[in-house]
C-alpha cells in the first residue's frame, strides 16, 4: 500500500523523499514558494553513487513510481498523511508559517520522524536521564516543540552526507557519502508498523538490477541516532574555526589523537544516558569515512555565508555533559568558537561580511 509522507524541507529532505518515491510511496515536500513551483514543474534530481560505480547516477523523481508534489507551509492539508519527516535545519522551524504548521502537526498527533542533526526536544524527553535536564538554551526557539507528545517524535540519524551543488537549481541534491538513515522506534507499535513497512520497501528497491544505497534502518534502541553526536562534535563543528572554515577531513585528521579524545568523550556521555556500545560507531570507522569528506560541514558553510543561527548540537552536548558532571575542555572550546563566530554575524546584522 502506498503511504503518503509529508517532509518539511526540500533540500536534504529530497534524499529521503527520493528513496520513498523509488519504493512506490507518495511524498510532499514543504518548502518556499519558488522552490515548490520549480519542483512541481521539473521534479527533483538526486545524484547518488551505486556500489562499485565510478560516477554518480542522476535519479529523477518524475521517472519514479511514487508521486511527488511540493507545497508552501500554509497550503498543507494534514489529513492526507501517514507520517511527517522533519528535514529542515532546526532554526528554520522558527519561521512564522512553519511554526503555525508545526502547531497543526502536533494537534493532529501525526508521528514525526526527524532527520535533523539537532534532535527535537520531545524526542530527548523520551530518554529518562534527559527528561528533566535544562536543554532549551541549545534551541533557536524551544517553544516550537512544546505541544508535541514525546512518544510521537523519533529521531533518524542523518548519517548520509549530501549538499546542493551551488551552481545547480534548488531541486538538485548531490550525495557525497551514501550511508544509511538509522531511526529509533516510536512509542506506539502502530506507528512502528509504518516505519518498518517503509524500511522493507526501501530495502527492496533496485536500479538496473543494482542495490541502491541509503537505506532506512529501524532500531528498537532510542540511542542509535546519538552515535551521530560523536561525529558532529569531532568533525562538523570543528570545521568552524576563528578564521576560514576547514573541511571535515582536516578537522578530524589535523590532530587524530585529539579527535579520538573528543569522540570517545561524547560516546561515553551517550553511554551514561543509556546507550549500548553496540549502538555506537567505532572511531576508526568514522575517521576512515572522514577521509573522503573534503568540504566544510553544512554548519560551517552556513556560518561562513553569514547565518546568524545554526543547529547547536555542540551546545546541546556541552549542556548535557556539564549537567552530568563530566565537562570537557575541548567541547567547551568548540562551543566558544561557534558562539564567537555567530556573535560576529549578529553584530554585522547577518551580512556575512568578514
Amino acid at each position: 500500500m502506498a503511504r503518503n509522507i509529508l517532509i518539511l524541507g526540500a533540500s536534504y529532505g529530497s534524499l529521503l523523499g527520493t528513496k520513498l518515491l523509488m519504493a512506490g510511496h507518495n511524498v510532499t515536500l514543504v518548502c518556499r514558494a519558488k522552490t515548490a513551483e520549480l519542483i512541481n514543474r521539473e521534479g527533483t534530481e538526486v545524484r547518488i553513487k551505486l556500489r562499485d560505480e565510478a560516477v554518480h547516477r542522476a535519479i529523477l523523481s518524475r521517472n519514479l513510481p511514487g508521486k511527488l508534489d511540493a507545497v508552501t507551509p500554509a497550503n498543507v492539508d494534514l489529513s492526507r498523511y501517514d507520517l511527517v519527516g522533519l528535514a529542515m535545519q532546526e532554526p528554520q522551524y522558527t519561521n512564522h508559517t512553519v511554526r503555525v504548521l508545526m502547531v497543526k502537526i502536533a494537534a493532529a498527533k501525526l508521528p514525526c520522524l526527524s532527520i535533523m542533526n539537532m534532535p527535537p526536544l520531545p524526542y530527548l524527553k523520551r530518554i529518562p536521564a534527559l527528561a528533566d535536564m535544562d536543554l532549551e538554551e541549545a534551541y533557536t526557539n524551544a517553544q516550537v516543540w512544546e505541544r508535541f507528545e514525546p512518544g510521537l517524535v523519533t529521531l533518524c540519524s542523518p548519517d548520509p552526507q549530501a549538499f546542493r551543488p551551488p551552481e545547480e537549481a534548488a531541486n538538485v541534491l548531490h550525495v557525497g557519502l551514501p550511508t544509511n538513515f538509522k531511526a529509533s522506534v516510536f512509542a506506539d507499535e502502530k506507528h512502528n508498523k509504518v516505519l518498518r513497512e517503509l524500511e522493507a520497501d526501501i530495502d527492496a528497491v533496485t536500479l538496473d538490477g543494482h542495490d541502491v544505497p541509503v537505506k532506512l534502518k529501524v532500531f528498537d534502541s532510542l540511542f542509535v541516532p546519538l552515535a551521530k553526536w560523536s561525529m558532529l562534535l569531532t568533525g562538523n563543528y570543528r570545521c568552524i574555526t576563528p578564521h576560514e572554515p576547514q573541511s571535515i577531513r582536516d578537522a578530524v585528521h589535523g590532530d587524530l589523537k585529539r579527535s579520538q579524545t573528543i569522540y570517545d568523550h561524547v560516546d561515553a556521555i551517550a553511554r551514561r544516558l543509556g546507550a549500548d556500545p553496540q549502538d555506537q560507531v567505532p572511531f576508526a570507522k568514522y575517521a576512515k569515512a572522514a577521509e573522503s569528506l573534503l568540504k566544510p560541514s553544512s554548519a560551517a558553510r552556513a556560518v561562513a555565508s553569514g547565518a546568524p543561527f545554526i543547529e547547536r548540537v555542540d551546545l546541546l552536548v556541552k549542556l548535557i555533559s556539564h549537567q552530568l558532571g563530566v565537562p570537557n575542555a575541548e567541547i567547551d572550546r568548540t562551543v566558544d568558537t561557534v558562539d564567537q563566530k555567530l556573535n560576529e554575524k549578529i553584530v554585522q546584522g547577518g551580512s556575512g561580511a568578514q
